[in-house]
């Protein structure tokens, strides 16, 4: 992998966020020519990367036709992770996620099209994307599932959106998309109230891994919709990021590989999990369940991409929360000032 990355240069889009300042880090141990972030930072901070000499940092929207033109012409790979971050802001706001989320996908790829440097173009797509909508005994969702017209969330929809766009311009232009299906990413950097206010509780409270942890390390009660019933395809942050420079540079273009462990665990069982670990004498509180959501029960098969890859998630769910766990605990004056800049918002908007 190093050899192929070594030298090159690299375009992260999304890359000041949980994923893509995990990725970027990882890019610059390989010394590649430089690596260029471009991030709006609505759902990022600047301090999740490195201020070194590789890294070229852009502050804006990939969507911006002077970002575009700025881009220079003999990139090697691309990362599409930019993104409007989870499914209930793209409920409160459909035509930001559209904005943020279909937009940035059509737009960086008309950019890219006639760059004959491009090795390959990853597309980070998602795994509720596909995966059926029930609450009964789930199958692995593999990359062949059928995929449903109807949507719980515009995010949904972009995201799928996004993979559409990525055949086409392989067929018309011959840009080579690979697209890597996310599950349920948690892991050390995800800082809770990132980027700026989005007019929802979701702002600060995104994905339940990290809401968990801080609420136990802050001796709060976990709060849990439809007991908990519900089931994830876990992955730790460092397993994606190595399925990403998979994808990058054993993937073939036009394929979906998922990043998966193929590990389904419960609402419940990660709370339970998370108290454990932290000691929080709270317990947890129920709820009933999401109206929006009915994706009950889903994980990913990591068939495909071991066979193709030689990609397999390699961290357990136990270490990986542990290191979590203290990771967020070593952050806390960090993630409560994101937190506290959210409530501010909030009581001036209400």
């Amino acid at each position: 992998m190093r050899s192929s990355l070594q030298g090159r240069r690299v375009l992260v889009v999304g890359g000041a966020g949980f994923v893509g300042s995990n990725l970027v880090r990882r890019l610059l141990t390989y010394e590649p020519r430089n690596v260029i972030v471009v991030d709006n930072l609505l759902s990022a901070e600047r301090d999740n990367l490195p201020d070194v000499q590789d890294l070229s940092f852009v502050s804006g929207s990939i969507t911006d036709d002077e970002v575009l033109r700025a881009l220079p012409d003999d990139l090697d790979y691309a990362f599409h992770l930019a993104t409007f971050h989870g499914n209930q802001n793209s409920i409160h706001d459909p035509l930001a996620d559209h904005a943020n989320n279909t937009l940035t996908t059509l737009k960086l790829f008309e950019r890219l099209k006639d760059l004959r440097s491009l090795r390959k173009v990853v597309y980070a797509s998602a795994g509720c994307t596909v995966a059926e909508k029930t609450y009964g005994k789930a199958d692995a969702t593999t990359e062949d599932a059928p995929v449903s017209l109807h949507h719980d969330s515009p995010y949904q929809i972009s995201k799928i959106i996004g993979e559409l766009y990525a055949n086409y311009y392989l067929t018309r232009h011959g840009l080579p998309v690979v697209k890597a299906r996310f599950q349920n990413v948690y892991g050390p950097g995800e800082v809770l109230g990132a980027g700026e206010w989005r007019g929802t509780a979701a702002s600060v409270w995104r994905n339940v891994t990290p809401t968990f942890i801080y609420r136990a390390l802050s001796g709060m009660p976990l709060t849990i919709e439809n007991r908990g019933i519900a089931t994830r395809d876990f992955i730790c942050v460092d397993d994606i990021v190595e399925g990403l420079l998979r994808c990058a540079t054993l993937g073939t273009a036009g394929e979906v590989y998922n990043l998966a462990t193929g590990v389904e665990t419960s609402i419940l069982e990660l709370a339970t999990r998370i108290n454990e670990l932290t000691g929080n004498p709270a317990g947890i509180t129920f709820l009933p369940a999401r109206p929006w959501d009915r994706s009950g029960t889903r994980y990913g098969s990591p068939e495909k991409a071991r066979r193709e890859l030689g990609f397999e998630a390699s961290t357990p769910l136990p270490d990986g929360l542990a290191r979590t766990v203290a990771w967020t605990r070593e952050n806390l004056p960090r993630i409560e000032a994101c937190i506290a800049r959210h409530r501010r918002q909030l009581e001036a908007s209400s």
